[in-house]
């Protein structure tokens, strides 16, 4: 089991359970929880990203873009699996992720099924031809989307049937650090992908400009829960998330210190966990914002 455990990057695993809380707490705010659809929307949205992060790994070796890479080890590239098992167990994952979202189009009706098809094709997508969203630059935009605004709010619809403005709003912060991630990733193969034709965001701006990005990213999910709490749509509880600003301070600074190298290794492992810090924080302060 160990290649698949390695294939599914359990490190990043919290991009995907950050984004359920938050869609969930807001829920309980507004008097909306059921335990059976919080636990299939939280698995759902693990075996989309694992399902995800199998796809990466067999389609980036396809495409000839592991052979340099610095990051943590790729099974296929490193032939603890072949393409054709990487394919088949990419192939039964999706397939898991389908029966439990069965139960989810039983509660949400149709918009779940059209959530959950283009999660699935988008999965695929991201390094899959003919679309190979992220050699065309767009992997941010999926990770923003789908990791975030669509995982929140989906999340919300299926515990209160309806979607409203908060909602999306709420899905941000969650979206912006999911996003950062993508960009640490990106970042540390910046030279790799470069010479292997991959256009992600990061080859096209460069070091210094995705460092920047970095750090607009981080400084829009810090800032939503005091504007939320500004407007009046949230009470003074959702401030509780800046708990964490001590370890995003932390985590900014070494990011900036680190070389674009294998040394981003740490630095991304630490920008899940921190994703994930800051929305239980911010999950907890919602469900205060009274």
């Amino acid at each position: 089991m160990r290649p698949w455990l390695l294939a599914a990057r359990p490190r990043t695993l919290p991009a995907s359970i950050a984004p359920v809380l938050v869609g969930t707490a807001l829920a309980v705010r507004v008097g909306h929880f059921q335990w059976p659809v919080f636990l299939a929307t939280l698995l759902a949205a693990v075996l989309l990203q694992v399902g995800a992060n199998y796809a990466n790994d067999v389609f980036d070796f396809l495409k000839g873009a592991d052979a340099q890479r610095q990051g943590p080890l790729r099974v296929t590239q490193s032939g603890l699996l072949s393409p054709r098992q990487m394919l088949a167990g990419t192939a039964l994952v999706f397939v898991l992720a389908a029966l439990v979202g069965l139960y989810l189009v039983e509660v949400g009706g149709v918009p779940i099924l059209m959530v959950g098809a283009l999660s699935i094709l988008s999965a695929v997508a991201y390094t899959a031809e003919p679309f190979a969203l992220a050699y065309r630059g767009l992997g941010d935009v999926f990770a923003f989307v789908f990791f975030g605004l669509v995982a929140v709010g989906g999340t919300y619809y299926l515990q209160t049937l309806h979607l409203d403005v908060l909602a999306l709003v709420v899905a941000i912060p969650p979206a912006c650090l999911v996003t950062n991630i993508l960009v640490v990733n990106n970042l540390r193969d910046l030279d790799t992908d470069r010479a292997v034709g991959k256009r992600t965001l990061a080859t096209r701006i460069g070091d210094r400009a995705s460092r920047l990005q970095y750090t607009a990213l981080f400084m829009v999910a810090m800032g939503t829960p005091a504007v939320v709490w500004a407007s009046g749509a949230l009470g003074p509880g959702v401030m509780v998330s800046w708990l964490s600003l001590p370890v995003g301070v932390r985590l900014l600074r070494d990011f900036w210190a680190a070389p674009r190298s294998a040394a981003l290794n740490p630095i991304l492992a630490r920008t899940a966990q921190f994703q994930l810090l800051f929305c239980a924080l911010f999950a907890l302060g919602i469900g205060l914002a009274r």
